[in-house]
């Protein structure tokens, strides 16, 4: 588990306990992504809004295969929300600070 920034990097081993007793968005990307790499500042910026609330981390999808595969992640950028080790919702795709926020935002209700 590398904390990279201000959102931490999960690996196989680290992931089940990281998700677990927490609301967490995980976000699934790859280096050579450019969507992935263009919202990493926002997802950065939520950390911090949303901190306390939601845990955020990221798996890169290159070096965590078996987690990809795990949550049938096949595009990317790839979020998945969880409550409590629980997956909630699923999301892909690059979206506004604003759209993101909202979907953060109806997650906490």
């Amino acid at each position: 588990m590398v904390n990279k920034d201000k959102v931490t990097e999960l690996s196989k081993s680290g992931f089940d306990k990281f998700i677990k007793d927490r609301n967490v968005l995980i976000d699934f990307f790859a280096e050579w992504c450019m969507p992935c790499l263009m919202m990493e500042p926002i997802i950065d910026e939520l950390s911090e809004e949303f901190k306390g609330k939601i845990k955020f981390a990221k798996v890169n999808i290159d070096d965590n295969p078996e987690l990809a595969g795990k949550f049938n992640v096949s595009s990317i950028p790839n979020f998945v929300l969880f409550k409590n080790g629980k997956q909630i919702e699923q999301f892909i795709g690059s979206m506004s600070s604003e759209e993101f926020e909202e979907k953060l935002n109806k997650f906490i209700k």
